[in-house]
């Protein structure tokens, strides 16, 4: 993907940012309000707020180094802000006993090689807390690999160990779930298969928050925030953005907004 400089007339920035229509009566899965984390003299997120509905896929679209990370990180409680707050499902973060309604898939494949299937998701789930194997069963199952539970992970191919690591994220059943490049490495039958899976949470009511650099997953999701350089440039279904840009190209949207709001790398 290409994150130059556009020469397209950007949009009016007071007319990216609006919120999309949502029940003004349900309480925010997410929230987070004046968010900023700095590293030296960098600012990698920038001053971040948005309150995200439950059960809806939100893409946080950038390019790399734009802060997807590091708001996950700050989302998670994995990380301290220097200024802001977060809440998720009302709880202000960081809270450990929050964590066990969080789930959180990072860009590695977070599993340990030697262990087998079976073993890895249940670890993970014995760490949150869950006993018995329905919920290790479901997770599983959901990824295609219940008739694998046996077979040590070192032995799976790349494809397989991406999927493993999405379901021991999962094995909690946590309501809010976040994907930290998901779909980077993986070949476009699985991508295909992942987003599936994501969209059959969401219909479950989980809210998911999935990070990505790739536009052209920017249409499976429900909602779309666009990230430059630790802010949020644009926010809202990729029909309103399109339409906003004048564009039915969401990198010349993306790229117009950038330019708009005078950000660089």
């Amino acid at each position: 993907m290409n994150y130059g400089h556009s020469r397209k007339e950007p949009p009016v920035v007071s007319e990216v940012l609006p919120d999309i229509e949502r029940d003004p009566g349900a309480r925010p899965a997410i929230r987070a309000a004046g968010l900023v984390k700095t590293f030296g003299t960098i600012r990698a997120v920038d001053d971040v707020s948005f309150d995200l509905a439950p059960g809806r896929i939100y893409g946080l679209l950038g390019p790399n180094g734009s802060g997807k990370t590091t708001l996950i990180r700050l989302l998670t409680g994995m990380a301290r802000p220097a200024a802001g707050t977060v809440e998720v499902l009302g709880v202000a973060m960081p809270s450990r006993p929050n964590l066990s309604r969080i789930g959180y898939m990072t860009q590695s494949d977070g599993v340990y090689p030697a262990l087998t299937v079976g073993e890895n998701a249940r670890f993970f789930a014995a760490a949150y807390g869950v006993t018995g194997d329905a919920a290790v069963l479901d997770a599983l199952t959901l990824v295609d690999l219940a008739d694998r539970q046996g077979d040590v992970t070192s032995t799976l191919s790349g494809g397989q160990r991406r999927r493993l690591s999405l379901a021991c994220a999962l094995t909690h059943r946590p309501p809010v779930l976040f994907l930290d490049e998901p779909t980077v490495g993986i070949d476009p039958l699985l991508r295909v298969q992942f987003w599936g899976h994501f969209r059959t949470l969401a219909e479950a009511g989980t809210t998911i928050v999935v990070s990505s650099h790739v536009m052209d997953e920017a249409d499976r999701c429900d909602e779309l925030l666009f990230m430059r350089s630790g802010r949020v440039i644009a926010r809202g279904t990729g029909r309103q953005i399109r339409d906003r840009a004048g564009t039915d190209d969401l990198e010349q949207a993306f790229l117009a907004f950038a330019s708009e709001n005078g950000v660089g790398r």
